[in-house]
């Protein structure tokens, strides 16, 4: 059995995962940040980029909270093998949009380490050359974040635990739970 759900966990695989934030609860806080950025970007064009997969649902979700006008791009990095982070950020997908000149936000659904955000300044600085990159994230886990670089929009900061469900997966599952979820007994970086 791949995927089993009852109303205290999840189980995937080998992993359990109990409940952490739901939808609602998730609903509002990405309101909030969209009304956020909105007034910063009110006279603006920006361009959201959903980094993929993980923030599908998150960039979705948002996207309908934005009351201002805005265009949209996609691009696909990945550093991950399983639940480890390899340190090594591989682009899976182009980006589908010209960006030099625009301002820029980089939509991440979680950020731990930094190391994938880390590559993407140096990709889009050195070979797209926006006006501006600021970077907008669901989540954040303080606790592993040490780069030098701003996260310049945090929806919630979470302890150093493995997260699941709402676009974020175990092994690929879980990606479709409306609900997050966090790993029952340890810390596994996402």
């Amino acid at each position: 059995m791949l995927i089993k759900i009852t109303m205290e966990s999840v189980q995937i695989h080998d992993k359990r995962f109990v409940p952490y934030l739901k939808n609602d609860e998730i609903q509002s806080i990405i309101k909030e940040l969209a009304e956020k950025i909105h007034e910063e970007y009110k006279d603006e064009t920006p361009v959201f980029i959903g980094v993929l997969n993980g923030v599908i649902m998150f960039f979705a979700d948002f996207l309908k909270y934005y009351p201002g006008k805005c265009e949209i791009a996609f691009l696909q990095v990945s550093s991950y093998v399983g639940t480890q982070s390899t340190g090594i950020v591989y682009k899976k997908m182009d980006l589908t949009k010209d960006v030099e000149g625009r301002h820029i936000i980089l939509m991440e659904d979680i950020v731990d380490t930094g190391n994938t955000l880390e590559s993407l300044y140096a990709y889009f600085e050195n070979t797209q050359r926006p006006k501006s990159i600021k970077v907008a994230t669901l989540l954040l886990k303080p606790e592993v974040f040490k780069k030098d670089f701003k996260i310049h929009y945090v929806a919630k900061e979470i302890p150093n635990k493995f997260v699941l469900g709402y676009g974020l997966d175990y092994d690929e599952l879980g990606r479709n739970l409306p609900d997050l979820y966090q790993l029952e007994d340890g810390r596994i970086n996402h």
